[in-house]
């Protein structure tokens, strides 16, 4: 068996796997990635990317069906018609070109990149098994080894993946428009994938355990989404559970929480009831590493309790985001080259493409009550907002948490459309430990979105300027 020796051995080729190997490359540290499937894991391949591509041609088919009917702009447009299987080339076509840049950019770093399925050995030697041509019967040793393993869908009792039931991955592909979609979840990645597949056509039903939508968020937030559902035509089944497929397959049986059974007309179910860290298949097992329930358990550092055993992403527990996931694999090239790095962000955003969109950074109301801090808190409308108007998107906030004594900016949330690009904006005050006065004293340009940030400020320190 041919083996091959390197400082860093990088096992996953997600968003944290090739962001911390062209990183250890652009620090001329020997580097070497093995990824079983394709560069760029579940976010370029199966997830971010494909998800958001979707969503923004269900949002321009549903802006054309709107000026067919008849538009407030004035605007009138004759009745559109979908060709699925061309969206569905251009939205991987948009994938290719990313995963494909993947590749390049780790080969300018001098990476080598071997295709095929890791097993490992111990805690500086990996086996190849089933690898492509570059990697049959290859042995690997490194001083040190990076997991980046990432996730996978979490499926339920009684309803495996395949055939109707479908994971996020098999929704992402249909290649026609389901009739009647029952999604099992009603978290981002549930109501992201029912809401574009409702504007494409299909008929969708939300089945959801808890008594409300989005329940990883505060409910204020989550008032506009709700109200965009409805407007949709999205059915929710809240405080229910799913219990099978009828014996014909064309349903799903559904409980209520007063034991109440019927049954939703289903020829697809998306099961999206989160994901789990992917820790089968590749004998992590033999390392012996602390976990974390199902998570690898990490230091601030992305350390494993064994040396020089690094884990990162996904496969280290929530927040499952990939921008995490790099932000730890740069840190880990780093300190793998000799530098001073700790993994300590005051703030993680997080985003829901939903219609409208969610982002939160930092601490919620209910978060800072829970640490005991006093807080001040101010929301400013969309409604207030030309920017927000002038594109029909007057729905929705943008809300600022702050130390009640230093005025300290703790956190920030949005709902509204194109909220989302406001994230980098509440990151920067947050790590920067901004006060309110420093952000409402910035000279923000109008009309924008970003106005109602400053406004929310301005209204925290009790004068706000246009409500």
């Amino acid at each position: 068996m041919k083996t091959i020796e390197t400082t860093l051995l990088v096992i996953g080729g997600g968003p944290g796997g090739y962001v911390a190997a062209i990183r250890a490359g652009q620090l001329g540290i020997a580097t070497v990635l093995v990824e079983s499937e394709r560069l760029g894991g579940t976010c370029l391949n199966v997830g971010c990317i494909p998800s958001k591509a979707l969503i923004h041609a269900a949002d321009e088919f549903e802006r054309a069906r709107g000026f067919a009917a008849g538009s407030a702009l004035g605007i009138r447009a004759g009745a559109p018609q979908l060709e699925l299987p061309q969206t569905q080339r251009w939205k991987d076509g948009i994938v290719q070109r990313l995963t494909g840049g993947v590749g390049a950019l780790l080969k300018k770093a001098g990476v080598r990149v071997v295709p095929g399925w890791a097993r490992i050995v111990d805690g500086k030697t990996v086996e190849l098994a089933a690898a492509g041509s570059d990697g049959e019967g290859l042995r690997i040793r490194c001083e040190h080894l990076l997991l980046a393993t990432g996730s996978q869908p979490l499926a339920l009792p009684g309803l495996p993946f395949g055939g109707p039931v479908l994971s996020s991955t098999e929704a992402l592909a249909l290649a026609e428009v389901p009739r009647h979609l029952v999604v099992i979840g009603a978290g981002y990645i549930g109501l992201e994938l029912g809401t574009a597949w409702r504007k494409l056509g299909a008929e969708v039903a939300v089945v959801e355990a808890q008594g409300r939508i989005l329940p990883a968020y505060d409910e204020e937030l989550t008032r506009p989404v709700l109200a965009g559902l409805r407007r949709l035509g999205i059915t929710l089944h809240l405080s229910c559970s799913a219990q099978g497929l009828t014996a014909d397959g064309g349903g799903l049986r559904v409980r209520s929480a007063h034991a109440d059974d019927y049954v939703l007309p289903a020829d697809r179910v998306l099961v999206a009831a989160g994901r789990r860290p992917r820790t089968e298949g590749f004998n992590l097992e033999s390392l012996g590493l602390d976990l974390r329930g199902r998570a690898v358990k990490i230091d601030d550092q992305c350390r494993t309790s064994m040396r020089n055993v690094w884990a990162i992403g996904d496969l280290t527990g929530e927040p499952m985001l990939a921008h995490r996931a790099m932000a730890q694999g740069e840190m880990v090239a780093e300190i793998v080259a000799g530098r001073r790095r700790r993994f300590a962000p005051a703030a993680i955003p997080a985003v829901c493409f939903t219609d409208p969109e969610v982002v939160t950074a930092g601490l919620s109301p209910d978060e800072a009550a829970d640490q005991g801090r006093e807080v001040m808190v101010a929301s400013f409308p969309f409604a207030a907002n030309g920017r927000a108007l002038s594109m029909e998107a007057g729905d929705g906030f943008v809300r600022v948490v702050a130390a009640k004594d230093t005025h300290q900016i703790l956190g920030w949330q949005a709902v509204g459309r194109g909220v989302a690009e406001l994230s980098a904006a509440f990151c920067h005050s947050i790590e920067m430990g901004a006060r309110l006065e420093d952000v409402a004293a910035i000279i923000h340009a109008h009309p924008t979105l970003g106005e109602a940030v400053q406004e929310a400020a301005l209204r925290a320190l009790g004068h706000a300027l246009h409500v």
